[in-house]
C-alpha cells in the first residue's frame, strides 16, 4: 500500500499545473451544476407556492346545485383538512362601461362564487382575504391584471354576461394579486349566492386545503370513495403539465451542465494516459521486479480518485457558497414579465448527493481507462 501511495503522489507532483487545472475544471462543473439545480428548485417551488395562493390543494367537483352538509361535517372532522369552502364557478364576459375620457373595457374571466370560509383556503395578503371573506351582495373582487385590462378600480361598476347569457351589475370592491399572472388575469371572486342567482343550476363544489399539500391525491381519492357524487381534482393533476415541464427543465439543465464534468473527466484521463506513456519503462521495471498488476492498476486509479475527490470537495464548497449567496441576494426579475420579482434558491441535500455520486463515477471511469492501459504493459517487450 505504501508503494502505491508513493507512486501516486510522485506522479501527481510531477504535473502540478495540469493537475490543478483539471481539478479546477471538475470543481467548476460541480459548482455550476449544483447552483443551476438550486436555482431550478427555487423557481419550481415559487411557481407552486404562487399557484397554491388561489388554487386549492383539492377541488372536490360536485354535480348537484346544493351544498352537502354531511360532507361538510366530515371535512370539519378530518384531521388532515386545514380549511374548506363551498364554491360555484362560472364563465363570464366582464365589461366596464365607457366614461368620459375613458373607453369601455372588456375581458373574459372565471367567476368563483365563494362563502365567508374562503379566507381559510386562500393564501393571499390579509387585506385581500378580508376583502373576499366580507363580500356583500352584488360585489366582486377582481384579479389585479384583469382589473387593469378592463380599467376597473375599486368603487367602479362592472357588468357581466355569464355562460347562461344572463346579465348582472356588480360593484368592484377591490383587487387581489397572487403573483401568478395566469390567475391574476383570469379570476374574480363574488358571493356564492350571487352566482346562484345568475345560474341556479350551477353545481356546488368544494375547495379544500390540507395541512400537507403533498397528500392531496390520497385524501382526494379517500373522499371520492365515501362521496361518489364528487370528483377530486388534486392540485398536482390540475397543474400536471406545468409540474412535468419544470421536472423536464431540471433534467435538461442537469444533463447540459453535467457535460462540463465529463470534459473535466477527459482531462483526468488525458493526464493519466500521458503519465503512463512517460512512465512506461518504470512500470515495466516494476512489473519485472514482481510488482503485481493490480498494484499498477490501483496506483493510477488512486491518482484519478485524488483528482476527482479534490475537484468534488472544491466544487461542493463553491457550489454551496454561490447558491447561498444567491439565496441571500436573489437575482431580480422584471415584475411585468414574470410572476415572481426575484429568482429564489432552494438548496437540497439530495442534489449534492447525486451530483457527487455521478461526478465521482465519471472521474473514476476516466481514471480506470488510463489505469487499465498501464496494467496491461508487458515488461518483456518494453525492456527488450
Amino acid at each position: 500500500m505504501r508503494l502505491i501511495l508513493t507512486l501516486a503522489f510522485s506522479h501527481l507532483r510531477r504535473r502540478r499545473t495540469q493537475n490543478a487545472l483539471t481539478l479546477v475544471g471538475i470543481a467548476v462543473g460541480v459548482m455550476v451544476l449544483v447552483t443551476a439545480l438550486s436555482l431550478t428548485n427555487g423557481f419550481t417551488q415559487s411557481l407552486i407556492d404562487a399557484t397554491l395562493k388561489t388554487i386549492p390543494h383539492i377541488a372536490l367537483v360536485g354535480s348537484k346545485p346544493e351544498r352537502n352538509l354531511e360532507l361538510e361535517k366530515a371535512l370539519e372532522a378530518n384531521p388532515k383538512v386545514q380549511a374548506f369552502s363551498a364554491f360555484a364557478a362560472d364563465k363570464a364576459l366582464i365589461t366596464r362601461p365607457a366614461t368620459e375620457g375613458l373607453p369601455a373595457g372588456v375581458d373574459f374571466a372565471t367567476l368563483l362564487g365563494v362563502t365567508s370560509q374562503e379566507a381559510g383556503v386562500l393564501n393571499l395578503r390579509p387585506e385581500e382575504m378580508q376583502l373576499i371573506s366580507t363580500l356583500k351582495p352584488n360585489e366582486i373582487v377582481l384579479g389585479e391584471v384583469l382589473a387593469r385590462t378592463i380599467g376597473a378600480f375599486p368603487g367602479d361598476e362592472v357588468r357581466l354576461l355569464n355562460s347562461q347569457y344572463k346579465r348582472g351589475s356588480l360593484k368592484v370592491k377591490g383587487t387581489f394579486r397572487s403573483g401568478y399572472i395566469l390567475i391574476d388575469q383570469a379570476y374574480a371572486f363574488m358571493r356564492l349566492e350571487d352566482i346562484k342567482k345568475l345560474n341556479p343550476d350551477s353545481p356546488i363544489s368544494y375547495r379544500i386545503n390540507l395541512k400537507d399539500p403533498m397528500e392531496a391525491r390520497e385524501v382526494g381519492f379517500d373522499l371520492m370513495r365515501q362521496y361518489q357524487a364528487y370528483a377530486p381534482q388534486p392540485w398536482q393533476d390540475i397543474n400536471a403539465t406545468l409540474i412535468e415541464q419544470m421536472a423536464l427543465q431540471k433534467r435538461v439543465i442537469g444533463i447540459v451542465v453535467f457535460l462540463i464534468v465529463i470534459v473535466a473527466a477527459f482531462g483526468i484521463a488525458n493526464i493519466l494516459i500521458l503519465s503512463v506513456f512517460e512512465k512506461t519503462q518504470e512500470i515495466a521495471i516494476l512489473r519485472a521486479m514482481g510488482t503485481p498488476e493490480k498494484w499498477i492498476l490501483q496506483t493510477f486509479m488512486l491518482e484519478g480518485l485524488i483528482l476527482g475527490v479534490g475537484g468534488l470537495i472544491l466544487g461542493n464548497i463553491l457550489g454551496f457558497g454561490v447558491s447561498y449567496y444567491f439565496k441571500l441576494n436573489p437575482i431580480r426579475l422584471p415584475g411585468d414579465l414574470y410572476f415572481i420579482s426575484s429568482l429564489p434558491v432552494q438548496i437540497q441535500a439530495l442534489d449534492f448527493v447525486w451530483v457527487n455520486i455521478v461526478s465521482l463515477a465519471t472521474t473514476l471511469l476516466a481514471g480506470f481507462a488510463a489505469a487499465s492501459k498501464a496494467a496491461r504493459i508487458e515488461p518483456a517487450k518494453v525492456i527488450r
